[in-house]
Formats: C-alpha cells, structure tokens, sequence
C-alpha cells in the first residue's frame, strides 16, 4: 500500500467509476486508471451516499465504522479507495493514473502488416478496400510486393523496433496468398535476420482460404503461422456476398481447405474473423458452425465499416438483435470459464483479456504506434486499412517515417483529443473506437465511433459482470486466460 497522508478536514465524493455486481458481489470499475475493484458490502453502502453527498473524513470513518469496520481498517480502506481514485478529495491531490498521455517521438515498432498483394481472387460486395467507401488509390502502383521491398521492410522494422526483444510480422492483401511465394522467402529472411540479433520474431496471416494447398498448410504449421480467416459462416451466408467475380459463392471451395488447414495445422490456434452485414446477423448459428462444425479456435465478429449509406448496413433492429446474441453466447463464454473451459467467442476473450491486463488506452488501437501497414510499393500507412491511400501516407520505408505526419494523425487520435469521450466511463478501453471506421463515416480519423458508443458501453458492461464473477468464483481460470494470452 502506498503511503498516502490524508488530510482529516478534507471532503469526499466519489470518483469517476462503473459500478456494477457479479456473483452478488459489488465491484467499481475505475475510469481514471482501467482498474477493477471489489468492494464488501459495507464499503459499498458507505458508497451509495457519496453519490448524493460529500462526506467530510470523520464522517466517511463514522459511516465504515457503523458498517463494522475497525478504525484501523476504515482508514486503510480510504487510503486504497483515494489511491485508485474510486474517491477524491478537496484537500488530497493525487494522480496515481494520469490520464492517458500521448507517446513519444520515437516510440518503437513492435509490428508489421505487409501487404504482399492489393489484388483479390474475390469480389466481397462490401470490401472496405475495394468496395464503394474505399480509401485506397491503387492505380499505377504495384500490384504484388518485389521481395526487394519486403526485405526493406523487415529491415525497417528490426531497425525501428529497438528496445524490443520480439517483433511481429502478420502478412495481408487482397488475397494474401496470392503471393505466397514472397510471403516464404520473407519468413525465412526475417528470422534469419532476427537471430541473428539474437531476437524473436512471429508471423502471422489474414486469409480467405481459397488458395490455401497441402503445401502451404504444412508451410504454416512447420513455421508457426497464425491464420485468421476471413469467413462469414455456412453457404447461405458465406455465399451472400464473399462471392467471385463472376458472382458464384466461395464456400463449396474453401469448406474443404479449410478442414485440412484446422486438421493439419497444429502450431497456432486458427481464428475466424467474420464480417456482419444486412441479412448476415445470425450469429449464433454462425458461431455454432464455424466453431462446432468447421472446428476453428476462436471466432470474432465485427459489424462491416460503411459510411452509414450501403445496402448492406445493419439497422438498429439488426444491431440490437445482434447485441442479443452477442450477450447468448458471452453467457456461454460464462459458463464454459467457471468449468474451467476456453470457449472460443473471441469479442469476449479479448475484452477479458485487456482487463486482466489493467488497459487504459490513449489510442483505440496500436495503428500509429506499434504498428504500421506497408503497401506492395513500401509505402507507410498507420494500419492495413489505409494501405494505398495517398493521403494516409506515413512515409515509407526506404526512407523513414514522417515523424509530423504521424504525430498529427496520433494527437487527433487520442482520446483526451475526442471531447464526445470525456464522459464516457468505458473510455479506457474503447479510446472512441477505430480510426478507420470513423475516417469512412465521419471523414476523420480521429473523431469518435459515436454510432456505436451504447452498443460498446453495454458490451464492455457485459464483459465486466463476467471478469467480476470468474475472479469469485473461479479465479485460476483467470490466471491460466491470461497465460494462454501472453503467449498466443
């Protein structure tokens, strides 16, 4: 416990905080400092009258001592509750989780997405890079990476990551092994490389399993590739708009890969990523096929990004029912935790995951700071979603990064920067949501997902009721998440 001095003529009043209840016990979720903290039913009465009144420091002490504390413990608990803020005081000024501060200058990379390719095998009618609200302005650039450049890249990125002793490289596209031969002969560059700096380095890919081939299964389990695949469920809706050229459906062609791929790749857990369009909400069925049936790992759902005018839009009829199933199946996710069982439902198992770590984000996501996408022509974008947009450019790697390019696209990106956000308790976690979902409805990427804000504030709720009754009622579960996390 830190040594705090408390000031006996001071006045409380609660902090900014989430409260909320899990196996019958009271917990706060602290904004200030994206902290967890349970409370006894006698601490929490003494609460409930902070919110309607301040309460001088003899009469908090009175209150918890009429609530069966000891005084030793009252002012034991006083100190604790100022130090994470779940109070504040007029006379003690303490910061001990200042709000989320913009980093530095030089903040190393941790991570890579190289687009090896901008071309695609497909014609997914809602494709953010290819469809009616793309960004990206391909034309006469390169169409598949040269390997030149892809060295470069990972050259960049050992350079630009100092400091670290593990780098991430995730390949993507188009269609990602349409240019798999570059993709090996960058796996075996980069790890000869960082072993040669005596460091680690991972890879992984984003894939629509059309390509995929015993070879290149066994490429990716003998080189322990992470695979997430771009699926969006069984034929009918798979078929709905992840669909050819020529219009024909690509489930009848990929259900086979993919059975070999989640058979014969046994080094990484293989991840579906699915995209929620009109028509496309049925998530429970979905989950039920690609987990119960194809076999995948984990499988994660997001609502497709549109600027708020296509056809394939989901209203919010279609949002609520889906923020319905969601809630399903994270009872599920539940109940499969207190056995002491991993589910798969990855919207749940990611949010469990930053509580556990304690997350309180300047910025939504790692874009700009970690991580920085690569175009086939070495350009730098803050994520693959900008790749090839000539006004996302962040540099390029045969020269440096734009350290003024990004600092503007980071500062506009903060979230102390979102004024919508002050107010908001889930803040800490949402950071006002992806950059380029609200570049392509809002026209900048630093204003908040405001589209989303009830739907992310009631699933964060969700998740927090759920972190609150496994650590009553199974806290080694937590312990071994956060330990299957740290290393997948």
């Amino acid at each position: 416990m830190n040594d705090i001095t408390i000031i006996p003529s001071g006045h409380y009043r609660l902090g900014e905080m989430h409260e909320f209840s899990a196996a019958d016990q009271p917990f706060m979720y602290l904004v200030s400092a994206g902290a967890i903290f349970a409370l006894d039913e006698g601490a929490h009465a003494v609460l409930r009258r902070l919110e309607t009144e301040s309460l001088s420091h003899g009469e908090l002490v009175a209150a918890l001592l009429d609530s069966g504390y000891t005084r030793q413990d009252a002012e034991e608990l006083i100190r604790e509750l100022l130090f994470v803020l779940g109070i504040v005081s007029d006379k003690v000024s303490l910061s001990p989780a200042p709000a989320p501060s913009a980093p530095p200058a030089d903040f190393p990379l941790q991570a890579l997405v190289l687009n090896i390719t901008n071309q695609c095998n497909l014609a997914c009618t809602y494709c953010y890079e290819f469809g009616a609200d793309k960004i990206a302005t391909p034309q006469g650039k390169p169409k598949f990476m040269s390997l030149e450049t892809a060295k470069t890249s990972v050259d960049f990125l050992l350079r630009k990551s100092a400091g670290r002793q593990a780098v991430h490289i995730t390949f993507f596209g188009g269609e990602t092994l349409m240019n798999f031969p570059l993709l090996r002969d960058v796996v075996a560059y980069a790890r000869e490389q960082a072993e040669a700096q005596g460091r680690g380095i991972g890879f992984s890919l984003t894939t629509n399993a059309t390509l995929l081939t015993d070879e290149i299964i066994a490429f990716l389990s003998d080189n322990e590739i992470g695979v997430t695949v771009s699926m969006d469920g069984p034929p009918d809706l798979q078929d709905k708009r992840r669909v050819y050229k020529s219009g024909k459906g690509s489930y009848a062609v990929i259900e086979p890969r993919l059975r070999k791929l989640i058979a014969n790749h046994r080094t990484r857990a293989i991840t579906a990523r699915v995209t929620l369009t009109d028509g496309v909400t049925d998530v429970i069925r979905i989950f039920r096929h690609l987990k119960e049936d194809l076999g995948f790992h984990e499988v994660g759902f997001a609502p497709v990004t549109n600027s708020g005018e296509r056809d394939y839009m989901i209203d919010d009829n279609g949002m609520d029912e889906v923020l319905r199933q969601f809630h399903e199946l994270a009872d599920e996710w539940l109940e499969y935790a207190l056995r002491g069982q991993m589910h798969g439902f990855s919207n749940v198992s990611e949010t469990i995951g930053e509580l556990i770590q304690g997350v309180n984000k300047s910025h939504p996501c790692g874009a700009g700071l970690g991580l920085l996408g690569v175009s086939p022509s070495g350009d730098l974008s803050p994520c693959h979603r900008f790749t090839d947009a000539d006004t996302h450019t962040l540099g390029h790697i045969s020269t440096d990064i734009d350290a003024e390019k990004r600092e503007d696209f980071l500062s506009r990106g903060h979230v102390e920067s979102k004024y919508e956000c002050q107010s908001c308790w889930a803040r800490p976690l949402c950071a006002g949501g992806c950059h380029h979902e609200a570049f392509v409805r809002y026209g900048d990427t630093g204003h908040a997902n405001l589209h989303y804000c009830d739907w992310i504030r009631q699933w964060t709720d969700t998740c927090l009721r759920i972190y609150g009754a496994v650590s009553v009622l199974n806290p080694e579960f937590l312990e071994r998440f956060a330990a299957r996390k740290g290393i997948s």
